[in-house]
């Protein structure tokens, strides 16, 4: 990708957490970690048996607290520090993209934040750390990236180059489009009322975001900031995580039913699609078989 490197800070849509020792969502005395969904499911709990169950959880029954570490941080070396304003482009490309698509939308885009950070954080959804990937938080409203997954896209995924880590970014901030669209609060509750289905509704969520990364990828391609071979990188990072490779690769049966991305085949024909296609209406996933 053509992209200036002009060396300065940040911009006002990154939030950088990178000097955070620890700092995600614990309870005090190194006691359990809990993600989302762990979360999520106490408070069910404590509230069909009227009892506190974090406090159950909690070292000596005390309130769950959050958990900081004031350990120092070594500075990001150098390259990190490239890397992290190639981010800072690729995500301030992407929002004034969807700045200029909105309008035709009749609706107007508001901005995420990205969040920068080592290992593990805090996060609207719960406890984060880098095993999980990046993701986007519906309930705050933003994206959270470590920075080693791009060093993981490339060794372990064998997707390397700029715009595999670029589409890997469009893709996070398609679902905050799906978030503003409302879409992602559709499929959330036909989940709740089909729980038969839910993997195939997160299926078609996430072609949906694939196909708008490709969307906003039209889009670099009209400014040409694209280089020859960028698509292919795309193209590669996005077969790369299809959820077939990924069963193959950790040695375990293809099975569809238990897919909630979609194959290697399925990503790639979608991110096209977007590419092609430029426009939000070429992205129905739920009306069109994925």
């Amino acid at each position: 990708m053509r992209w200036n490197d002009d060396g300065g800070g940040l911009g006002p849509d990154i939030e950088d957490r990178r000097g955070e020792a620890g700092g995600g969502f614990g309870f005090g005395g190194g006691g359990i970690r809990l993600g989302c969904g762990g979360i999520i499911l106490l408070g069910v709990l404590s509230l069909v048996f009227r009892q506190n169950f974090f406090a159950l959880l909690a070292p000596g029954g005390g309130a769950p607290q959050a958990r900081v570490d004031s350990r120092p941080v070594a500075p990001p070396p150098a390259q990190e520090e490239k890397r992290a304003r190639f981010v800072n482009f690729v995500v301030n490309d992407v929002q004034k993209n969807w700045d200029r698509v909105f309008p035709s939308l009749g609706r107007n885009y508001t901005h995420a934040t990205l969040v920068l950070y080592r290992n593990e954080t805090r996060s609207g959804c719960g406890f984060a750390e880098a095993q999980m990937g990046p993701f986007y938080c519906p309930a705050d409203r933003k994206v959270y990236l470590d920075m080693g997954f791009f060093d993981e896209l490339s060794e372990r995924f064998g997707a390397p180059g700029d715009f595999a880590q670029a589409y890997v970014i469009a893709h996070e901030f398609g679902h905050h489009v799906q978030t503003l669209l409302g879409i992602e609060g559709q499929v959330r509750r036909a989940m709740e009322e089909r729980p038969d289905q839910q993997n195939a509704l997160s299926v078609r969520l996430e072609l949906q975001a694939d196909c708008l990364a490709g969307v906003w990828g039209h889009g670099t391609a009209e400014r040409n900031i694209l280089e020859n071979g960028d698509v292919e990188k795309g193209l590669a990072a996005a077969a790369a995580v299809g959820d077939d490779r990924l069963q193959r690769a950790a040695g375990r049966r293809v099975n569809p039913e238990s897919w909630t991305h979609g194959s290697a085949a399925q990503r790639t024909e979608w991110f096209t699609r977007g590419l092609r296609e430029g426009t939000v209406g070429a992205c129905d996933t739920f009306k069109n078989r994925p």
